[in-house]
């Protein structure tokens, strides 16, 4: 399995001639992220999971499956057609890659804003995406983490014990598209310091083994 990461919160795996995208948002260059696409991943409705124009778009040039959240189809409009809903523990495959799904919310931003639904996806029993939440999962052991760095709902001590809860083989930046270089720095070191794993930031478009 090849993957790329992409801008943000964005990755897109290759595995047997199939390729999957996951949550190809704003902050990240969706539209060429989900050129060739079979299928689509989208842990949570919000715009820097989702660039519903650039999905749109896509699936008017090629219509492919959209997996995630029932509540996504508040946000997709016409794209909404092409919604495979997934629900926690659920278990199915996407462009040929095995998927299981963990999870179920979003973390709490602030108790003024709503909880949505989230879900985190393993992939092939090796790559976990958590989207917008700490989920750990209890029943396997993860060999590559992406960890979500920076966000709102975040901070450093929360996201570094999720890190060394999930103990992987390595763990890579996710959810970095707020950061700018100073940030980028501190947070660089800190996470491979403490994180008890090998831990990098790739640059967007940096392509690896998985």
């Amino acid at each position: 399995m090849q993957l790329t990461k992409y801008a943000h919160s964005c990755l897109r795996l290759e595995h047997d001639g199939g390729v999957l995208v996951v949550d190809p948002g704003v902050f990240s260059a969706a539209s060429e992220a989900l050129d060739g696409a079979d299928a689509v991943l989208v842990t949570h409705e919000h715009p820097d999971h989702v660039d519903v124009a650039a999905l749109t778009a896509a699936l008017e040039r090629r219509p492919v499956p959209v997996h995630g959240p029932a509540s996504l189809a508040n946000v997709l409009g016409d794209a909404a057609e092409a919604l495979v809903a997934v629900t926690p523990g659920e278990s199915f495959t996407a462009a040929g890659v095995p998927v299981r799904a963990y999870g179920g919310q979003h973390a709490v931003i602030h108790p003024d804003l709503a909880v949505i639904p989230n879900l985190g996806y393993l992939f092939d029993d090796v790559v976990y995406h958590p989207g917008d939440a700490l989920f750990v999962p209890d029943d396997v052991q993860v060999d590559t983490l992406f960890a979500p760095i920076h966000a709102p709902w975040s901070k450093f001590s929360e996201v570094l014990d999720f890190i060394r809860a999930v103990a992987p083989r390595r763990a890579y930046a996710l959810h970095d598209g707020l950061l700018n270089a100073n940030g980028f720095g501190v947070l660089d070191r800190q996470y491979t310091a403490m994180s008890n794993t090998e831990y990098r930031r790739l640059e967007p478009g940096t392509r690896i083994d998985a």
